[in-house]
């Protein structure tokens, strides 16, 4: 108590400016106060980090010493309890007496550039300063929060976690029956992610039979871990999996899938070849075989056009050269081939559009009529063959007459040939086999097919529609005089 209330009357009677006294020379504390100003002023010549330097503290010990560490705690400790109960006692006081720190001083603590008034510490003291106590309350994680680093969850709860994006370890789940559960509660909640998340920690942690033998009875579970499979590309597992289920079509399915991971085309068709004994339906069986027979085909065609473009002999190959390969397309593609660069071939040649057409006639690749005849007639207008077009849609009757027709109907032929930039003559004899005639007026006015119009008009004797398309023409044209010619024949008879 007296050495507290020493403290605190040194403290009231210090002061930065000396007054002469008698004792000066005498008063050992304070000439230890002049040291340590004389220190303090040497911390801005003396460099922070020159580490030749031995440092020590007021008591001539080594800091970073045993005995040095022991007593700098020590005093730091009873300072801080002396100053708390001086405090605490003379709180009824207007002032607390402030505690004095004994040994806060080292040659360390200078040199490294602490404060000079022992009140204060830096931040690197407060943090390593045991002597303090943090009165700052702690601040607790939500209860919720220490449970997602528990792994004592039932199964639903697991379930409702990964539903809502938490990170679980399924890993607690060991027994068989407590991964079915599992399984069953991802089932219930209808959440396909998390149907897939347990399937793959099943694959992972299962035997192959017992994980086909539960699934097995699993019709949801079973579909989501084969489309998962099939998405991954696990090929062997997945044939594994529908061999167990007895399902040997779409093991031979999943087999031919493969042949679009194959690149080399002589590879590819020797494994087509190969799926065609395997245990396919008879619709199926017949798909496999054309397409084996289409790329037996495409590759025939390819190796002979290879070598006519690359020797310069097709005049037709140097006009128009090939943008792609062939191989690998499908059977229309091919068709469209072959007509624009074999359709005057004879029908015995690998690559004669006909020959094609004959070949796939009775298999379930057929080309309709229909087909072909689009297919070819856009060939032939790319390349304006105007004539091939003509005999194209040119067809003879039982009697040798010969007649216009048009499976896809006249008014497509006249916009495919519109498209090709087809002449207005070659246009005009078809928008007169055009039946409707509504459609026929339309397309005639929209391309200017004058002629067609006139006639129209004129079957329709219709004066009136004839006079007001006279002012569209050109005056002085022959479609002029044409509309004047029929204006004054006298010999038809106009509806109005």
């Amino acid at each position: 108590m007296n050495r507290a209330r020493a403290d605190e009357e040194e403290y009231w009677h210090s002061s930065k400016f000396r007054a002469f006294t008698f004792d000066d020379e005498d008063d050992e504390l304070s000439q230890l106060k002049e040291s340590k100003r004389a220190v303090n002023s040497l911390r801005d010549i003396v460099d922070d980090d020159d580490d030749d330097l031995e440092r020590v503290s007021w008591s001539g010990e080594p800091v970073g010493s045993i005995s040095w560490s022991i007593k700098e705690t020590a005093s730091g400790s009873t300072s801080s309890l002396e100053g708390r109960d001086s405090s605490l006692q003379k709180g009824s006081s207007s002032y607390a007496a402030l505690p004095k720190q004994v040994s806060s001083y080292s040659l360390s603590s200078l040199f490294k550039g602490r404060n000079k008034l022992p009140s204060f510490q830096s931040l690197s003291d407060a943090l390593t300063d045991t002597g303090v106590k943090n009165y700052a309350p702690e601040l607790r994680r939500p209860k919720a929060e220490y449970k997602d680093y528990s792994s004592d969850w039932s199964p639903k709860d697991t379930v409702r976690r990964m539903q809502r994006g938490k990170v679980c370890s399924l890993e607690r789940f060991r027994s068989l029956q407590d991964k079915l559960v599992l399984l069953d509660e991802a089932v219930a909640g209808h959440d396909g992610n998390v149907i897939t998340a347990v399937l793959i920690f099943l694959k992972r942690t299962l035997r192959r039979e017992i994980l086909f033998r539960e699934l097995e009875v699993r019709q949801v579970a079973l579909c989501h871990l084969i489309h998962f499979l099939r998405e991954t590309g696990e090929q062997k597992l997945l044939l594994d999996l529908l061999r167990f289920l007895d399902r040997t079509e779409e093991v031979a399915l999943s087999q031919y899938r493969e042949h679009l991971n194959i690149q080399d085309v002589e590879k590819r068709r020797e494994f087509l070849k190969g799926c065609i004994g395997l245990p396919f339906s008879a619709e199926d069986t017949s798909h496999i075989q054309d397409h084996y027979t289409l790329l037996e085909r495409q590759i025939i065609i390819e190796a002979n056009d290879r070598h006519l473009e690359m020797a310069g002999q097709s005049e037709l190959f140097r006009k128009y050269p090939r943008k792609a390969s062939i191989l690998n397309m499908p059977l229309v593609t091919t068709l469209f081939y072959s007509c624009f660069y074999h359709y005057t071939e004879a029908e015995g040649t690998f690559s004669s559009p006909t020959n094609l057409k004959k070949t796939f006639k009775l298999s379930a690749l057929q080309i309709p009529d229909k087909q072909y005849v689009l297919t070819a007639l856009a060939a032939r207008a790319k390349l304006r063959a105007w004539d091939d077009v003509d005999a194209l849609l040119t067809t003879k009757n039982w009697l040798g007459y010969t007649k216009k027709k048009a499976p896809i109907g006249f008014h497509r032929v006249v916009e495919m040939l519109q498209r090709n930039n087809a002449p207005v003559q070659v246009l005009q004899e078809y928008v007169r086999l055009v039946e409707d005639v509504e459609t026929r007026l339309n397309l005639a006015t929209k391309y200017k097919c004058h002629d067609v119009v006139i006639e129209t008009y004129r079957d329709l004797k219709d004066r009136i529609q004839l006079t007001a398309y006279k002012c569209k023409v050109e005056r002085g044209s022959a479609e002029e005089e044409k509309i004047n010619s029929i204006l004054n024949n006298m010999q038809i008879r106009w509806k109005n």
